[in-house]
């Protein structure tokens, strides 16, 4: 019998949508504003631009390993020759003579090549780009289900809206119909006028609390179109029903928990984030050791008088060779670059230890939230369909005259209530289960 009112009660809410604005206004799905906000929403395309970011620094630590060539040249105009010094002998009074000689205009152009041999930094370097690509792949997910699941909240929240602005609607009616029999029976000497000073405090008290709905109903439509990336002045209709499928079977904790681990991407990223910051470490103890580089350059000079360089000679020299570079005191820079990427490890060991511990705790949370509101929810839709059973009962008896005025209002406050808690109850299941999943890694 409980089953049988409750899917019966699980039907109130089926057919009604929400209405933004009255004129020129854009239906939308709750799967088409899924959509949208996957290709227009503004975190998420800022999340986007972050794999694009860590696909260009592939290529800057890629590029400690290629080759490197670099062209140089300069033209100079000398006033007074450069001095040479030790030309002749030394005057009697011990000074070193010097002479001036070569043109006042002076050209040189170089090419040179280096490629790097071995270095200790570029293979740590490379690895740590490559982690960091999938680290910003992970955390464009993240937004993703984040972003997903806060357009499905908001959009169930506007949907929850609309109908208990419904509701109250027909409450603040049925009263007003009270009230104006009460004042029938007043004006007919049929009635105390405590009874129309009772039906119309009634009507009063729930009107500030429809004003308050209707404003949350605008808040919530602001707050979907600035999710999904829309202009705040477009009109738009949702145009899903609130409803209710099957109940969903509830996984256990541990299922929760080690599938939390494998595939909510939070988490991956915090895993990934200690072998980042090992290979920081393998960067900064690279720093200190010796470097070996192959070099290579060809070098044109040229002098001349007046800029006259077509009768002139453009002698060429070129070398090639080895070049070791070897860090013998680099201000002990080195050396605190290491310690900061080795205190920076244990931080990640420790956030990670913790986040797992805190996921725990979070797991249990969700789980009892999703146990809990399947529970109410199957409370509430038994007491609402009694509730509207009892309010017809009453109302039917009271217009034979057999109940009060007094026990009308009593079951019509009941049956507002039973709706109001009732579709509460549908957003804190349909809530959290949206969270569950989206601690498991899942969209849906």
């Amino acid at each position: 019998m409980k089953n049988k009112i409750y899917k019966r009660a699980l039907t109130v809410v089926l057919s009604t949508t929400l209405v933004i604005a009255a004129t020129a206004q854009q239906k939308l799905s709750l799967d088409e504003a899924v959509t949208i906000a996957k290709s227009e929403n503004p975190a998420l395309k800022a999340s986007a631009l972050d794999i694009t970011r860590s696909e260009q620094q592939m290529k800057i630590a890629r590029s400690l390993l290629l080759p490197t060539v670099t062209a140089s040249g300069a033209l100079n105009h000398y006033f007074n020759q450069q001095p040479f010094f030790g030309f002749g002998e030394e005057t009697t009074e011990g000074k070193i003579p010097y002479g001036r000689f070569g043109g006042e205009d002076q050209l040189a152009a170089v090419v040179a090549a280096t490629q790097p041999i071995l270095n200790f930094q570029a293979y740590p370097a490379i690895q740590r780009a490559k982690l960091k690509e999938h680290e910003s792949g992970l955390q464009y997910k993240a937004q993703q289900l984040e972003t997903v699941a806060l357009v499905k909240q908001t959009y169930l929240q506007a949907l929850v809206l609309h109908e208990r602005i419904k509701v109250q609607k027909e409450s603040i009616s049925r009263n007003k119909l009270a009230l104006q029999d009460a004042r029938s029976l007043f004006a007919q000497g049929k009635g105390l006028r405590v009874d129309t000073l009772r039906a119309f405090t009634s009507v009063k008290n729930l009107e500030p609390l429809l004003l308050k709905l209707q404003f949350a109903e605008q808040t919530a439509g602001l707050q979907l179109k600035a999710l999904l990336g829309i202009d705040s002045l477009t009109d738009i209709q949702l145009s899903d029903s609130l409803y209710l499928r099957e109940a969903s079977v509830i996984p256990s904790e541990d299922e929760v928990y080690t599938e939390a681990r494998s595939n909510n991407p939070t988490y991956q990223i915090l895993t990934l984030q200690q072998e980042i910051s090992q290979h920081q470490e393998k960067i900064a103890s690279g720093a200190r050791l010796p470097s070996v580089s192959a070099v290579a350059a060809y070098q044109v000079n040229s002098q001349t008088r007046d800029f006259n360089y077509n009768n002139a000679y453009f002698p060429s020299s070129s070398f090639v060779g080895l070049q070791v570079s070897i860090p013998l005191f680099t201000g002990l820079s080195n050396q605190a670059r290491v310690k900061d990427a080795s205190i920076e490890t244990s931080q990640w060991q420790l956030r990670s230890t913790n986040a797992f511990e805190q996921l725990r705790a979070t797991t249990h949370q969700l789980v009892a939230n999703n146990r809990e509101s399947l529970e109410r929810l199957q409370t509430t839709a038994t007491v609402s369909e009694t509730a509207r059973l009892s309010y017809s009962i009453v109302e039917y008896r009271y217009k034979k005259g057999v109940s009060s005025r007094l026990e009308l209002t009593d079951a019509e406050l009941a049956l507002a209530n039973a709706q109001t808690n009732y579709l509460e109850a549908v957003y804190d299941y349909l809530s959290a289960r949206i969270a569950l999943l989206k601690l498991m890694g899942r969209e849906e």
